[in-house]
């Protein structure tokens, strides 16, 4: 009896975690940079706090509202190619099995070979095939709306809490040293993971989320100081 080996491929992690890190990512540097801006203002604790707070619902409602319509437009795209391909499937079957040979023997496959093997996927699942291969569509790629949404709010809203409880819970005199030494350790962390999932290297995936994130907040900062000491 055949062994079934079922690999998993990284591909197959891209959706869930471009989402995932973007929304976390964005929930640390947003939630940081706004307690920072207020911080250097001048703001007390509890204003800091409750800027901080309304940041994370905000940004929270934002990432699932622009992700769901990003992905959204994906899937109508999809769906409308979908519908297309049914459409000519239907009306000139014979072109579309010339078109899905062609393709096989671009791939590399001899002319007669390329034929037997579009005959036969297109009598499996026709729209399947040409789906696949002509459209680039595939069950593991295709546009997830409600998944992609529910996967960013959800990891703006874990991010954005990291520098809300050091916010907390840090001394006051020193809330601005430990906001932001905190942040961009959760910043480095998060490279780190995204790039160890994604099967990169975590050097250069850590250094530039920790770069952008480090200017981010450094410049949120100078800006809140600047108003804080004008008004």
């Amino acid at each position: 009896m055949p062994v079934r080996h079922r690999e998993r491929h990284r591909t197959e992690q891209s959706g869930w975690l471009r989402a995932t890190v973007l929304g976390a990512n964005d929930g640390i540097l947003s939630t940081a940079s706004l307690v920072l801006g207020v911080a250097a203002a001048h703001g007390s604790r509890g204003n800091v706090l409750i800027a901080g707070i309304a940041g994370l619902v905000a940004g929270s409602m934002s990432m699932a509202a622009g992700e769901y319509v990003s992905v959204h437009s994906q899937a109508d795209t999809e769906n409308a190619d979908l519908a297309k391909e049914r459409a000519e499937l239907r009306t000139n079957a014979k072109a579309e099995h010339t078109e899905l040979a062609a393709i096989y023997v671009g791939r590399g496959l001899e002319p007669s070979l390329a034929r037997q093997v579009a005959d036969q996927l297109m009598a499996h699942d026709a729209l399947g095939a040409h789906a696949r291969d002509e459209l680039g569509i595939s069950e593991t790629l295709k546009a997830r709306p409600i998944q992609a949404a529910l996967a960013s709010a959800g990891s703006f809203a874990v991010g954005a809490i990291m520098p809300l409880i050091v916010t907390a819970v840090a001394p006051e005199a020193g809330l601005l040293v430990a906001v932001s030494g905190t942040s961009l350790l959760f910043l480095a962390l998060l490279g780190a993971f995204a790039a160890r999932v994604g099967g990169a290297a975590m050097g250069p995936g850590t250094i530039r989320v920790t770069f952008w994130g480090a200017l981010a907040m450094g410049i949120t900062a100078g800006v809140g100081a600047l108003f804080g000491t004008v008004v």
